[in-house]
């Protein structure tokens, strides 16, 4: 079980990414990405002084970043308690699944063979977690490979959008109580997509992508229903 502690610790890396322009947009970021690789569990109260601290802005700049993080329903302020991560609903899950088939399908349909060789790197960053049991990082190289697999629309709203709904989708995935079995079959699956996109077959890839997301949304929302 990873600490608080280890999650705040490790900001202080991000520093040389935000420079004297230091800008709540690019606080915003970092943060943004440390929930999409798991770092951050739904419900967990974010510390200011400690985050303010690990990245060395302003409280000013860290609140606008927080701001910003709750349009995104990546954060929600409670009243006289603090900033939170924000625990997703069924709602949530249904309407994240949703847009993804809009966008992700839409980008089998303009496969390139740059786009292709990104997810090809998220693969095999995957197996290889998958092999050595590193379960957290399988699910980073997830969110990695429908990142890339969303680039291939070409287009940079798409993208944006895809960062933060990836982001959410990490939240999700925290729900999971085992998360080799919700992983692991889709490690082989991503490959299978991959090789079809590879092979040119669009058709089967599509059809592939859709099961995929059907499958997926079903689990999740299986383990959302309370166990007996």
């Amino acid at each position: 079980m990873i600490s608080h502690m280890d999650d705040v610790a490790g900001l202080e890396h991000d520093r040389d990414r935000l420079g004297r322009s230091s800008t709540a947009e690019r606080v915003a970021d970092i943060l943004r990405e440390r929930i999409a690789q798991g770092f951050f569990s739904p419900g967990q109260r974010l510390s200011e002084e400690a985050i303010g601290a690990a990245l060395g802005v302003s409280r000013n700049t860290l609140r606008e970043a927080f701001r910003l993080l709750s349009h995104e329903r990546l954060l929600e302020h409670r009243l006289n308690r603090g900033v939170f991560v924000r625990v997703l609903s069924t709602d949530d899950v249904a309407d994240l699944y949703r847009v993804r088939r809009v966008i992700e399908v839409s980008a089998v349909r303009h496969a390139s063979a740059e786009g292709i060789a990104a997810m090809r790197e998220a693969v095999e960053d995957g197996e290889r977690a998958a092999r050595e049991n590193r379960w957290r990082e399988v699910g980073t190289a997830n969110i990695r490979y429908h990142q890339a697999l969303s680039r291939l629309n070409g287009s940079q709203r798409l993208d944006d959008l895809m960062r933060q709904l990836l982001a959410e989708l990490r939240l999700v995935f925290h729900v999971m109580r085992n998360p080799r079995s919700f992983h692991e079959p889709f490690v082989a699956r991503n490959r299978t997509l991959l090789e079809l996109l590879a092979a040119g077959e669009t058709e089967k890839a599509e059809r592939e992508l859709v099961s995929y997301l059907d499958d997926a949304e079903a689990l999740l929302m299986e383990a959302y229903r309370p166990q007996p």
